[in-house]
């Protein structure tokens, strides 16, 4: 513990993986709770791995003509917003074609997000940085851009809250309650896209889903209402963040799979211990 102490006074880097896994974790307690509630599980994945299109994209067109400000991040924002869009799209006018749509952008947005990195011009792109993730690369801008994300995820879930809850519970209620179900569905896939994109530093795209399910799966296994879930959930993303990064450094391990393992481990556990009231 001591050297990981020194390491964190020492080392910028470990400081800004710190932040940002502290960061990150509010938006993964918050957002996946509603994820689990809601059972979109399978379209946060699909977007997850669709962003890989949209950051080849940016890193191809960033380098081929010269455009600093046209950074990987920009293209997991776009890209993911835009998969959002079209999945929710096509599960509000088209449910019969919904997988279909999913699997398409599964399987697309992976295979041009390879296919743009691998021509894209200069030195080579670390693609496995991607696709597992390593916190302990993340910089100063990172630290930065997640913060601002996170505020607007935030803001968004604060700002309609009571409404978003409605959309995940009772869909048909809230309706007749002159709420637009339909629009609100849209911004909770636009919340977890966003989400998704503060992940991809953490766990990377291949093991994103499990970092944001698995604490409030493991949450809802407790509890009903979606208040408490939040908020365990949010306190399992800490542990699971903090006390990864020191005993990943410990045993020189990679941080974001080890993070995985355990969130997988505590939520099987889980079903070891009664549940209140079953």
């Amino acid at each position: 513990m001591s050297e990981y102490l020194e390491a964190l006074r020492t080392v910028p880097l470990f400081r800004y993986a710190l932040m940002a896994g502290v960061i990150s974790s509010l938006i993964f307690g918050v957002v996946g709770s509603f994820v689990v509630t809601r059972r979109i599980g399978y379209i946060a994945a699909a977007i997850a791995h669709g962003m890989l299109g949209g950051i080849g994209a940016a890193i191809y067109y960033g380098r081929t003509y010269d455009l600093p400000w046209l950074t990987p991040t920009f293209g997991a924002v776009v890209s993911s917003l835009l998969f959002a869009g079209i999945i929710g799209w096509v599960s509000l006018r088209a449910r019969e074609r919904e997988d279909t749509i999913i699997g398409a952008i599964w399987a697309f947005g992976m295979a041009a997000g390879i296919l743009f990195i691998q021509y894209a011009p200069g030195k080579n792109v670390n693609l496995e940085s991607f696709l597992l993730g390593n916190i302990l690369l993340t910089s100063k801008s990172d630290v930065i851009a997640t913060i601002i994300l996170g505020i607007v995820v935030l803001t968004l879930v604060g700002l309609f809250y009571h409404k978003l809850v409605a959309v995940c519970f009772d869909e048909e209620f809230a309706s007749l309650r002159g709420v637009s179900s339909q629009l609100y569905y849209l911004l909770l896939l636009a919340i977890t896209a966003l989400s998704m994109v503060l992940l991809v530093r953490v766990a990377g795209i291949v093991l994103s889903l499990a970092l944001l399910v698995l604490p409030a799966a493991t949450a809802s296994r407790f509890f009903r209402r979606l208040l408490p879930i939040i908020f365990v959930s949010v306190g399992l993303s800490l542990i699971y963040n903090t006390g990864g990064l020191v005993v990943s450094f410990q045993l020189d391990t990679p941080t974001g799979p080890f993070i995985v393992i355990v969130a997988s481990v505590v939520y099987g556990l889980s079903f070891l211990v009664r549940r209140k009231g079953a």
